[in-house]
């Protein structure tokens, strides 16, 4: 079921089209900036924490031999105690360098990567919800050329998140034997036509989105935001009803 055009006003891109939504993500829009690299100083303090951890066992293990061996030679003497007390200290404590050490590469990561993430945030700002149609071409086995007409449509992943659905709207086989100019221009009709279609969704959500942000004002009452979607629903069957009247032809 399509998602309303005017409830998704105030959605925003999920953050799982950074990952994997390169099959899902519209072609005009583009794929995502890329993710940070992991660090080489992250394995090295990883690696630290790592070292320090099994220093630290091995260390209390052989302060607890050691002191149960004076403890029970001379009657537990001071000695004997602050080296059974140490040891049970490290032994106790170990696992504490490989959360300080993870704590401390991330810090770090978080430090380095700030822009870069910042990047990526931004891109899912961009992404506005709103249907596209694309035009693709793929050769089959014997030759022959589809021409493949696919919708794009915004559909609802969250409370305020959306994603995106690809659904064939049509496939044209064409046989190998024919001219390749025929294809060539039957490829570009549909071209054009879905490019004149993705114009027109664009428009209309760009009015349903005008609408609702001048009747919203920055107010943040959920009755003024309820006006507001209204405003823009208005203003979107409008737009519609005026395609409707005067549809778009193909140049």
């Amino acid at each position: 079921m399509d998602s309303d055009p005017v409830e998704l006003l105030e959605s925003t891109a999920d953050e799982r089209l950074l990952e994997d939504g390169n099959a899902l993500v519209p072609t005009d829009i583009g794929p995502p900036p890329p993710a940070p690299a992991p660090s080489r100083a992250r394995r090295r303090i990883v690696g630290t924490g790592a070292a320090l951890t099994g220093t630290s066992f091995a260390v209390g293990g052989l302060l607890l031999v050691a002191g149960a061996v004076v403890a029970l030679a001379d009657g537990f003497p001071l000695v004997a105690i602050a080296m059974l007390a140490l040891g049970l200290l490290l032994v106790g404590t170990h696992w504490g360098w490989v959360h300080i050490a993870e704590i401390t590469a991330q810090a770090l990561e978080a430090r380095r990567d700030r822009a870069s993430l910042e990047l990526r945030r931004h891109w899912l700002t961009t992404i506005k919800p709103y249907t596209r149609y694309e035009v693709s071409t793929r050769v089959a086995d014997d030759g022959s050329i589809a021409i493949v007409r696919t919708r794009v449509r915004p559909v609802r992943s969250g409370a305020s998140t959306f994603t995106f659905a690809r659904e064939v709207e049509l496939e044209e086989l064409h046989s190998g034997d024919e001219p390749a100019a025929v294809v060539t221009e039957r490829a570009e009709l549909l071209r054009r036509q879905a490019v004149l279609d993705t114009e027109r969704e664009r428009e209309c959500f760009q009015v349903a989105a005008d609408a609702y942000e001048t009747e919203l004002l920055g107010r943040d009452d959920e009755r003024e935001r309820l006006v507001a979607r209204r405003a823009a629903a208005a203003a979107l069957s409008e737009r519609i009803n005026a395609n409707l009247r005067d549809p778009p032809l193909i140049e």
